[in-house]
Order: structure tokens, then sequence, then C-alpha cells
């Protein structure tokens, strides 16, 4: 997969980088990096961006079921109003008021649940693709460990007062 391919060649990047003295941190080249990063944003599964724009959408469905609502009610309650002075006409509306109501009520429930399903569904495998590309991480890094423990050059770790074979503490910044 293309991203793990970025994901390798920023790693490689990076611990290609030029030590400085007496420090964890390494110099890169900012361009270098900076353009495997953009490539690497670019590689992102579209379900990321796809993702959020349902989220957008059921947002602004939720908001027009509620406006609709709201002109409805809005609609019943001047209506009502108007035939306050009909005791019959004004209990019928007062019914069909609430009906409506209660109509739109639901209508705003079922589709906010078929949104939330929808959006949770998408999410759900979108879970399950990070989880697959941290395992596959996780298991290069794994394997860049077993590799190094495998290396006869500890000369560098010894010099810097680690134990040999032990991996260095990563800062938590690098100088780019």
């Amino acid at each position: 997969m293309y991203v793990h391919e970025k994901l390798d060649q920023i790693v490689e990047t990076v611990k290609a980088a030029r030590s400085m003295p007496m420090s964890a941190s390494c110099i890169v080249n900012r361009a270098e990096l900076l353009a495997a990063l953009e490539d690497l944003r670019a590689a992102l599964p579209p379900e990321l961006d796809r993702a959020q724009q349902l989220l957008d959408e059921r947002d602004d469905i939720v908001a027009q079921a509620t406006l609709k609502a709201e002109r409805i009610v809005e609609a019943a309650k001047e209506r009502r109003d108007r035939l306050v002075d009909e005791h019959e006409v004004t209990m019928a509306a007062e019914t069909r008021a609430a009906e409506i109501l209660t109509d739109v009520r639901e209508e705003s429930g079922r589709v906010r649940t078929e949104a939330d399903d929808y959006i949770d569904g998408k999410l759900a495998n979108f879970e399950v693709l990070l989880q697959k590309t941290l395992q596959q991480v996780e298991r290069g890094r794994d394997a860049l460990r077993g590799r190094s423990a495998l290396t006869p050059l500890f000369a560098e770790d010894e010099q810097q007062g680690q134990q040999p074979g032990q991996p260095a503490e990563v800062p938590e910044q690098t100088a780019l």
C-alpha cells in the first residue's frame, strides 16, 4: 500500500539523518520530509474525508428537520390562534398540531438514527482499516527492533552510555 511505503520512507529519512553531537536529536532535510508527509496526506484513504462529510451531512439533515419541525409547529400555532373562537375547531387544531409535532419528531428521530447507523458503519470500516495499519506499523517496528538487535555495531551505544543493543530514547521532537 502506498501509505505504508511513504511511512517507511519517512522512517528511513529520520533514521538516516545525521545525529547532533551529544544529543538524541538529528538533522533532517525539511523540504524532503515535508514533501514525504504531503505525499502521505494525499495517499490517506478517501474514507476519512467521506466520513467527515457524512457527519456534516447528518448535522445538516438534523438541522433541516428541526427547522421544518419548527416551521410546522409555528404554522400550527398561527392556525390555532385564528380558530380560537370556535371551540370544536380549536380542539381539532390542537390535536392536529400535536400529531404533526409527533410525526415530525418521529421523522427527525428516524433520519437521525439512519444517519447515525450509516456513519457508524463507515466509522467501523475506518476503525478496521486503522487497526490493520497500526498492526502493520507495529510489525514493521518489531522487525526493525529484531534486525537492530542482531547488528554487532554497538560502539556508538557504548559511547553514549547506553547498554549495548538497547534502543536510544526517542526525543519528543526532532530538530528540523
